[in-house]
């Protein structure tokens, strides 16, 4: 299990998302996420995260470079993990429940709340509003494109949503942060932390990493 200590940085909240990447490269914790958990799946793109805090939010900055890019999905609440795709997942260190958020290249947002894959609520309308996304890749859907491709998504999600109280934040909560892309022509699944499971399942967070505050 690896653990993480997120650094709080009040300046990321009066700035536009766009900008908050150059303040994230000296204020965030910069984390690989390069663990090949299911040797079948063996390619590995280069990925990390840069994590950071304000008063009211989790700010995520993901770098991704690797072969192919896609992305289909175009609305929220559409399913994302097909395209290329970067994701996050949560839950209190006191709780069975446990969030999803999941982004494809250009920004598109999958999130659900539940104890377990099968039983899970999805966000509403106003609550994917409230996830604030920048992308360097445009804002519109595409087939996949062969080659090597480099993007960036940003993204600010506010600890309500995540079920915490911004003003007193518990010392730690449990997570992961994966890359995924799987109906592409190169199919991977890398995680943050380790996943001890015999095939590809992010909905377990019985593996879920430290994330302290």
């Amino acid at each position: 299990m690896r653990s993480l200590k997120v650094p709080f940085s009040p300046t990321l909240d009066g700035i536009e998302l766009k900008e908050t990447a150059i303040l994230m490269e000296t204020a965030a914790l910069r984390q690989s996420i390069d663990i090949i958990n299911w040797p079948e799946y063996g390619y590995k793109p280069v990925v990390s995260v840069d994590v950071a805090r304000g008063k009211n939010d989790l700010y995520l900055h993901y770098f991704v470079r690797g072969l192919s890019l896609k992305a289909i999905a175009d609305k929220d609440g559409e399913f994302v993990h097909p395209d290329s795709c970067v994701e996050f997942f949560m839950r209190k260190s006191d709780r069975p429940e446990y969030t999803n958020f999941e982004f494809n290249c250009i920004g598109t947002c999958l999130a659900a709340r539940g104890a377990d894959r099968h039983k899970r609520t999805q966000f509403t309308d106003e609550e994917y509003r409230r996830i604030r996304r920048y992308t360097s890749i445009q804002r519109e859907s595409f087939a996949e494109r062969t080659g090597i491709y480099s993007w960036e998504l940003t993204v600010a999600i506010p600890f309500e949503l995540m079920g915490l109280d911004a003003a007193q934040l518990p010392s730690q909560i449990r997570g992961n942060f994966y890359k995924c892309a799987d109906e592409t022509a190169n199919p991977h699944y890398v995680t943050w932390s380790p996943i001890e499971l015999p095939k590809p399942d992010y909905h377990c967070p019985e593996h879920f990493g430290e994330i302290r505050f």
